[in-house]
């Protein structure tokens, strides 16, 4: 039955060609291809400026290929029971542990932005580590790619983690797709980036880690000046991360930095950056925090369809191990 569902999904995108929408020849199809246009899926949600950009058709030709693109796709409103039907498609990746799992309805939801924020050693990174080889073992022809914004990856921890789950490092290693983001820019051309190695090397990407979201973009805006340009780019950057998600139902995992609210006197003043342009773009947010005696907790304190809740977990060398 899920076997027909997908089927018939694919089916229903691929009723047109690039080429078959209005105004759009062979060279006009190289050239949306070449920005990142593979599909009607990446027409149909497109910004119309920078469709006209990337293409070089007007205004009125570039209207006209994305009405083509959404008539072609059913992309108006759809019943509640069609909604379900598709969500069938959605999975989840385990963390490793019982508890986190169940926090979070199973694990982590692919189709999804899942977004962990703390202080520094919490264990944001290590979950990335985790989810990738957790990732990798539940689907043996899946690929995850990890984009490093602070030199973090370590792949001494992926064979560790490799081990532990009964796998061959070496071929956990080799479907892990590393790349070292330098600046803004540069991370969010990796993030585009992602999609040509699903749409045109037909990788079975599975998961994305971005760690950290935030690090070069706090680093590169300093003061409140900078402030609206700065949330403007990470909008886009997130944009970009959710219809990755969304349109090849892959998980989406990004850990994020903190900063302390001055004007909190009472409570935890420990907040997230970003601030609301993060935090309405991610489906799913994990507060992360040190707990006692080297133990960590990680807390739900977002979600559509989970309450809130906390767990408490270590992290050994072959992953995450609950504690009562």
């Amino acid at each position: 039955m899920m076997a027909e569902l997908q089927l018939e999904m694919k089916m229903e995108q691929k009723k047109l060609a690039l080429t078959d929408l209005p105004g759009v020849g062979a060279a006009t199809a190289e050239k949306l291809e070449s920005a990142g246009y593979y599909d009607l899926m990446a027409i149909a949600v497109a910004n119309l400026g920078e469709l006209v950009e990337a293409s070089g058709v007007s205004e009125a030709v570039a209207r006209k290929m994305v009405n083509a693109a959404r008539d072609s796709m059913k992309m108006g409103f759809e019943t509640g029971t069609e909604v379900l039907r598709k969500r069938q498609f959605v999975s989840k990746i385990s963390t490793g542990s019982a508890n986190f799992d169940t926090l979070m309805g199973g694990g982590f939801e692919t189709g999804a932005i899942t977004e962990c924020f703390g202080e520094f050693g919490c264990g944001k990174t290590q979950i990335g580590h985790i989810l990738a080889v957790n990732t990798l073992r539940e689907d043996p022809d899946a690929y995850a790619i990890y984009i490093d914004t602070e030199n973090t990856f370590r792949p001494e921890r992926i064979t560790q983690l490799a081990l532990g789950a009964g796998m061959d490092p070496s071929e956990v290693l080799s479907r892990i797709m590393v790349a070292r983001a330098y600046n803004s820019d540069h991370q969010m051309l990796l993030s585009e980036k992602v999609e040509s190695l699903i749409s045109e090397q037909k990788k079975k990407v599975r998961l994305v880690v971005v760690d950290s979201l935030t690090s070069h973009f706090r680093a590169e805006f300093i003061g409140r000046g900078t402030l609206a340009e700065r949330q403007q780019k990470l909008n886009r950057h997130m944009h970009v991360l959710s219809k990755l998600a969304s349109t090849h139902n892959l998980c989406v995992y990004v850990t994020n930095q903190v900063m302390a609210r001055p004007d909190q006197f009472f409570g935890d003043p420990t907040t997230a950056i970003g601030g609301h342009v993060v935090a309405h773009a991610s489906t799913f947010r994990i507060y992360l925090r040190k707990g006692k005696k080297g133990t960590r907790v990680a807390k739900l304190i977002d979600a559509p369809n989970l309450p809130d809740g906390e767990v408490g977990f270590e992290v050994i060398e072959a992953g995450l191990k609950d504690i009562a």
